[in-house]
């Protein structure tokens, strides 16, 4: 009676949350990884150093200027990196690409690039060298895995990345610390009737993990998930059809675990 009555709990808290009519594609094989990339800085003696970035992208197979490609989702803007110590960060970049090897990053910079001394309110134009405005590159050189969430945090290092001239001038040079990491292991199946949507949670005990929706060859994707044992709870759009649930998934690190096919009745 006490398994019926917490699993009672956990349907109606799920029923509860959102299901959206559309998402990204995040199928069972879409041969691509997931990557995020992150900003983070070292502190420096200074009172604001302001970053301009334009765009963020990557080299995936060490080739010619050819085979760069921007990230999706980067929002060009302009970042005080001095508010990023103390391990914060801030998100540059989500965006899924092939599986493979990266082999370089590069982050675009535009003009607006200043710094602020200490105990002053002067912007001082930070000058860029002429090497440097087509893209700072930045060496990865390691393999991602479909299906697996990685993150690269690139650590700006203030101290380091601002020469001082003789004539009072500042001058950016960045210098840059890349840390790839792999998050948790993924999960990933296929729902039928592949004719309508079905939301996909990853649960333990009454507790949403992730979540995410099939796409329409019903495959699914849950990723960047805690080592650990979870419950599989498929919701679908179809309200004739029933909810379901699996137990007893294990999910390892760095490592996709695919789960049978989940045939959903009425």
């Amino acid at each position: 009676m006490r398994t019926i009555l917490l699993c009672s709990v956990f349907i109606l808290s799920i029923a509860s949350l959102p299901v959206l009519s559309s998402c990204k594609k995040s199928g069972s094989g879409d041969g691509n990884a997931r990557l995020q990339v992150y900003l983070t800085d070292d502190p420096g003696d200074y009172e604001a150093v302001y970053i301009d970035v334009k765009d963020v992208q990557i080299n995936v197979t060490g080739g010619t200027n050819d085979e760069w490609q921007s990230l999706q989702g980067v929002k060009p803007t302009v970042y005080d990196v001095m508010k990023l110590v103390n391990d914060d960060d801030t998100l540059l970049a989500d965006s899924y690409i092939p599986s493979g090897k990266i082999h370089q990053l590069r982050l675009v910079l535009g003009s607006e690039n200043y710094v602020k001394i200490q105990g002053t309110n002067e912007l001082i134009k930070l000058e860029t060298p002429s090497a440097q405005q087509s893209g700072l590159k930045l060496n990865i050189q390691q393999d991602v895995q479909e299906g697996i969430l990685y993150t690269i945090t690139l650590d700006f290092d203030v101290a380091k990345s601002i020469v001082k001239t003789g004539n009072n001038k500042y001058i950016l040079k960045p210098t840059i610390r890349t840390i790839l990491n792999a998050v948790g292991g993924t999960i990933r199946g296929i729902v039928m009737p592949k004719s309508f949507q079905s939301a996909v949670y990853a649960v333990q005990g009454v507790d949403t993990i992730a979540s995410t929706f099939t796409d329409t060859d019903g495959g699914y994707m849950l990723r960047g998930l805690p080592v650990g044992t979870y419950g599989v709870f498929y919701k679908p759009s179809d309200v004739t059809y029933k909810d379901s649930l699996r137990t007893g998934v294990s999910v390892t690190f760095n490592t996709v675990t695919t789960v049978d096919t989940t045939f959903l009745h009425q």
